[in-house]
């Protein structure tokens, strides 16, 4: 009889938690989740826009499926890097305003107004795949062969999604004009 009692018992509570634990509004105990879909689309429509005025000269550009779109200015005479290689590259990072939020070129931060002297500005490294720099970049470096200059188009998602950064309001796209300089 207690055995049974037992089983009513843990049936009954797992049953009060199948109920009550399901029909909460909050899908984790941090807070709502972030829409990546959603912002995704959000974002394809506000960068089809921007493509359609923007002058922008280019060879080619790359849709990726992803979203993130890499223009190509320049085709560099190198290969294309593989997973895990190190990446070297100048960049300079704006909204897609024009305002400029990031670079590592310290002459453009001091023109820009973004030129912080606890800095060091020098040819930014990171290891593709590796979640070293964003993700927009390690989408956007994979297409682009070395020696190439491009600009990245970075949905928010492949950026910082919904955390503001210094001089980068929440959920925005970014654009990158990149150097890739080389890989090893």
């Amino acid at each position: 009889m207690k055995l049974l009692k037992n089983k009513l018992s843990s049936l009954f509570f797992l049953l009060f938690l199948a109920i009550f634990g399901f029909a909460c509004n909050t899908p984790t105990p941090f807070g709502p989740v972030y829409d990546t879909e959603g912002n995704l689309a959000r974002d394809a429509e506000i960068i089809a826009d921007f493509l359609e005025t923007a002058q922008i000269d280019s060879l080619y550009r790359i849709h990726d499926p992803n979203g993130v779109i890499v223009i190509v200015q320049e085709e560099g005479p190198g290969t294309k890097p593989s997973e895990f290689r190190l990446i070297y590259t100048n960049y300079n990072g704006r909204l897609l305003d024009g305002t400029m939020f990031d670079t590592n070129n310290e002459d453009l931060a001091k023109e820009n107004d973004i030129y912080d002297a606890n800095r060091l500005y020098r040819i930014f490294q990171f290891t593709l795949g590796s979640g070293e720099a964003i993700q927009g970049f390690n989408i956007g470096f994979r297409q682009l062969k070395s020696g190439s200059k491009a600009i990245l188009i970075i949905p928010s998602t492949w950026a910082y999604r919904d955390q503001e950064r210094d001089r980068i309001p929440a959920n925005s796209i970014l654009m990158f004009e990149v150097e890739f300089l080389g890989w090893e």
